[in-house]
């Protein structure tokens, strides 16, 4: 069900996200599923700042009548919209609709550099292979048939239903959904063990569409604090993906934030004059087990990233966890990332950079996670938590939590319900034993400890449960997978030496 545009006032959160969903499907055939939101969410973020624009343009009439001036109405406007670029002026154009789409977007983003540079994305509008003119009419007229303005939709409405077509499109989209989305019981979670503070300076290294910076803005919401405190930065690589957090961060009702297109590894662009922004949380679900990620950059990396040696060039793992800690604030720094078990136990240049951090008493947590959460991989993750200044309970000690027990099973993902949430959180903060009580076990275990089992991290080390069996498997798995690249290595060096040797094969 969609309202006609003359019923304002009336939308439903239901309605709304109906409308939206439509808005989605009337692109099936000629855009695959899995590139929907790089259609929709522009247009869907173009007709949000014309209604707005319609709904402060009336508010200044209504103020000034026969008085207004341009220069009394701009005051009034969030975004300039030059003539000749609101909706209307698209939805009107019959044909080569997407010609003029093109145009309206450029001169939007013109028209506004600081805060909608690249908002849009890179979408070829008037290209009607990719896009038949048909789609596109189908499309905006989705869009037509509601109004986005502050008198029919509210903030908190809007933010819920891109959050709404950012699941759908992370179900329609599988696998690579992985690039852009963290489902939101882990970005919770994760969120409230950091606990942000109004106030507190937040930043998202590999910040998909912005999830976990929504995140700490809720949560500080719901503690009774004030979110426009928060300083929220974020860098992204993929242009579509941060297009896609801006405009997530604008439709919650945010406008003062930071989000950077680029790669966080070769060209950092959170920065404090030549070197690294301090932040109190840095937060991430990072690409796992990134492979070039710029290791040859990082022997002379001039931001200070190097805090315990450079990571093998063909996993980037520890350049996250590094690039995250060098970024924590000195008093109040603390770090959240999400990781792939192997982390705890790979051993070579990674078993060096985490014996380093653990010596160095930056490593406060160490949280296990069900498997199945996320739609990028099946095997089980965790969460690390890095403090720079540790409590004293917790100074030369690291906790460790299995909280694999605790989670929803799901048709194709499991999750995290809000009591799950709420249990594994509760037992972080309190940091006292427990012995499988709940689903959840946990022990707080000295660093001599940790070191005679030679820096190894691995859960079931610390914690003995009939999950960790599964653990194992993976931890095999990645051992097999190292071996067979060395082998392969080394059959490579020895033919080239044959070969040389005049060998003919």
């Amino acid at each position: 069900m969609t309202l006609s545009i003359s019923d304002p006032g009336q939308l439903t959160q239901r309605q709304l996200e109906s409308t939206l969903w439509s808005a989605a499907n009337a692109l099936r055939g000629p855009v695959d599923p899995g590139d929907f939101k790089a259609y929709v969410f522009p247009v869907m973020f173009f007709k949000w700042i014309s209604d707005g624009w319609d709904h402060e343009h009336a508010r200044a009439v209504e103020d000034f009548g026969a008085a207004l001036t341009d220069e009394i109405e701009a005051d009034y406007h969030t975004f300039v919209i030059p003539d000749d670029c609101h909706w209307a002026d698209v939805i009107e154009t019959a044909q080569q609709t997407g010609v003029k789409l093109d145009n309206v977007l450029q001169r939007i983003q013109q028209a506004n550099p600081d805060a909608l540079a690249g908002v849009f994305g890179d979408v070829h509008w008037a290209n009607q292979e990719r896009l038949p003119q048909s789609a596109l009419a189908a499309l905006l007229n989705s869009f037509h048939s509601v109004r986005l303005d502050p008198d029919s939709v509210n903030g908190d409405m809007l933010g819920s239903a891109y959050e709404y077509l950012l699941r759908e499109f992370a179900e329609a989209s599988g696998k690579k959904a992985g690039e852009f989305f963290t489902p939101r019981h882990v970005v919770h979670l994760l969120v409230k063990i950091l606990d942000p503070k109004p106030g507190d300076t937040i930043a998202d290294p590999a910040c998909g569409s912005g999830g976990m910076l929504v995140e700490t803005v809720t949560a500080v919401t719901a503690a009774g604090g004030d979110p426009r405190t928060l300083r929220l930065h974020g860098q992204e690589i993929n242009l579509t993906t941060s297009a896609i957090a801006k405009m997530n961060l604008y439709l919650h009702g945010l406008k003062e934030f930071k989000v950077v297109r680029g790669d966080t590894f070769r060209e950092p662009k959170l920065l404090d004059g030549d070197g690294l922004q301090k932040f109190d949380v840095v937060i991430a679900n990072p690409p796992f087990s990134l492979q070039n990620w710029g290791a040859e950059g990082w022997a002379n990396d001039p931001y200070g990233r190097v805090v315990c040696g450079i990571p093998p060039a063909k996993n980037g793992d520890y350049a996250w966890i590094q690039h995250m800690v060098a970024s924590m604030r000195e008093d109040t720094g603390r770090v959240g990332v999400v990781m792939p078990h192997g982390v705890l136990f790979r051993g070579g240049k990674e078993g060096a950079i985490r014996e380093c951090l653990i010596g160095k008493d930056l490593l406060e947590a160490v949280i296990g996670l069900p498997n199945n959460l996320f739609y990028s991989t099946s095997i089980p993750v965790c969460l690390l938590i890095f403090r720079k200044a540790k409590p004293a309970d917790r100074r030369d000690k690291v906790l460790f939590i299995d909280a694999s027990k605790r989670f929803v099973p799901g048709k194709n993902q499991n999750t995290m319900s809000d009591c799950d949430i709420k249990v594994i959180d509760a037992a972080y903060k309190d940091g006292t034993d427990i012995d499988g009580e709940d689903g959840l076990s946990l022990r707080l275990v000295g660093l001599d400890e940790i070191e005679a089992n030679g820096f190894d991290l691995n859960i079931g080390r610390y914690i003995k449960t009939d999950t960790i069996a599964e653990v194992n498997v993976e931890e095999a798995l990645i051992a097999y997978q190292e071996s067979r690249e060395q082998l392969a290595a080394a059959e490579a060096v020895l033919a080239e030496k044959l070969k040389a040797a005049g060998f003919v094969f």
